[in-house]
């Protein structure tokens, strides 16, 4: 159909409701705009749907929602999952809680049980969600650290991971199968609620995670002697981290921990931040201030669905705070966890440090250095949980840790996503341990670089495989640079 004819659509048909109509009619003058949300469907793809907010088939609304969420209903069905349920959070964002509740009918009108979070949550909490109640799927609703008027839809599989081939081929079909919104099953939700299909989910879940990355710990002592005489401050970016964070450094005895004020509550237009994306060094303009006030030792950021962790530390040689980017924070995690565990014999002869291929090459050294083997995946934490799960089937090798450039890691297997949540309490432990030895973050980190040389990084143009498209990215030297 042209433009026009599908505008007009949406304007007339009883299928739309009285909002979106007017939010079009307001529009009729401009040919631009109108142009622009409906010149294609926004594009379900590998990593789901993200796109501007409104009305219209090229933005996330409730339609290209719900449309999104029939064609996996399909798919699940024919999984035969419909028994096993999704899970089903949202993040801070404008609509994150209402899409989540729309995906979720959706899916009760098709027999298709859900457990949907009581409350915003983190995206690593997802994924550990998904395998913890045995689900066939998760729904996260996030655009991550994009701008505000953004959101997203991203579907994990039930290994906690989001989708890679070839599930995900299979889904996009099924989406793209449903032609017509007049498709889309509908239930009213106390109708759901007395057939037993929508479930909420909350502090159960919360604590249940509390307690899984409380196990990755390794040096409790260090945490006790210290955790009390470090400063730091913390902010969410008005996204999902502000409770688990401060709940898992509270439990752990980390006392002196600082909220930004601004950017402690959810909100999903983000006052104070054009882009809340602790990669950005705008985003600790705040945080900054507040760190200088309190004489901090530690700046920390995660994004608002609180997968990505952005780092400052004091270097108390100058009194200046210094960036850590993705690989900095990503490598000194993975030097700590590996160092500590080989100290405490605990470090499989199997293990596995997995990196994406833009990553430092520091992490080749670090794994040398250790006799672990060094695996690489393509860009997507999604391809460092699939190796995770191939692990498992096989038997072949441990993961011990995953990081990427784009400031994500993960310690552990409770979740299959970059998880800043966890990545907060490791690094406050290693801080906590390097001060038992008079070190602070940054001497730790100039002691990696005297260790295994400097490795610069350099911006690349990489051609996409198979997309004719080329984007820029980091890449690094193999050797390092002295």
């Amino acid at each position: 159909m042209e433009i026009e004819e599908v505008y007009k659509k949406w304007c007339e048909s009883p299928l739309f409701d009285a909002h979106t109509q007017n939010e079009l009619k307001a529009i009729k003058e401009n040919k631009e705009e109108i142009k622009d949300r409906f010149y294609k469907e926004l594009e379900f793809g590998t990593a789901g749907l993200r796109g501007i907010m409104g009305a219209g088939t090229n933005r996330m609304n409730k339609y290209t929602v719900t449309k999104a969420t029939q064609g996996l209903a399909n798919f699940i069905k024919k999984e035969a999952g419909e028994s096993r349920g999704v899970v089903i959070a949202y993040d801070s964002r404008n609509n994150s809680k209402e899409f989540s509740e729309y995906a979720a009918l959706t899916l009760n009108a098709n027999g298709i049980k859900t457990y949907v979070f009581d409350k915003l949550s983190p995206t690593p909490e997802l994924s550990f969600a998904v395998r913890k109640l045995n689900a066939i799927a998760g729904i996260m609703i996030t655009a991550s650290h994009n701008p505000p008027e953004y959101n997203g839809y991203k579907v994990y599989w039930e290994d906690g991971a989001q989708i890679t081939y070839p599930k995900d081929k299979m889904i996009i079909e099924e989406v793209k199968n449903v032609k017509e919104y007049n498709e889309i099953k509908y239930i009213e939700k106390k109708e759901s609620i007395k057939k037993g299909l929508y479930k909420t989910i909350g502090s159960e879940i919360d604590d249940e995670y509390i307690k899984e990355i409380k196990k990755l710990i390794l040096n409790m002592e260090a945490i006790k002697n210290e955790a009390s005489k470090l400063r730091i401050v913390y902010t969410p970016l008005n996204g999902t981290g502000n409770v688990l964070v401060r709940r898992i450094l509270r439990e752990l005895g980390f006392e002196n921990v600082y909220v930004v004020p601004e950017q402690e509550l959810p909100d999903g237009n983000f006052p104070t931040l054009k882009y809340p994306n602790p990669e950005d060094p705008k985003a600790f303009e705040l945080a900054l201030k507040l760190a200088e006030e309190k004489n901090a030792d530690l700046v920390l950021a995660t994004d608002p669905d609180a997968d990505r962790l952005g780092v400052y530390a004091k270097d108390n040689k100058t009194g200046k705070y210094i960036p850590f980017t993705g690989n900095m924070s990503g490598l000194l995690i993975a030097e700590y966890e590996l160092s500590q565990r080989r100290e405490k014999n605990c470090l499989p002869s199997n293990g596995v440090l997995i990196k994406s291929i833009v990553s430092s090459n520091m992490a080749k050294s670090i794994a040398n250095e250790y006799n672990i083997q060094l695996m690489e995946v393509l860009t997507g934490f999604k391809y460092i949980g699939e190796k995770i799960k191939q692990f498992e089937q096989t038997g072949l090798h441990e993961f011990i840790f995953g990081y990427e450039e784009s400031y994500g890691c993960l310690i552990g297997t409770h979740a299959r996503d970059k998880d800043a949540i966890v990545a907060v309490m490791a690094l406050c432990e290693a801080a906590a341990y390097y001060k038992t030895k008079g070190m602070t973050l940054c001497d730790q980190m100039n002691k990696m670089y005297e260790k295994y040389g400097y490795y610069n990084e350099k911006i690349i143009s990489i051609t996409l495989e198979g997309s004719g498209r080329s984007r820029k990215n980091k890449k690094y030297y193999d050797e390092p640079k002295k």
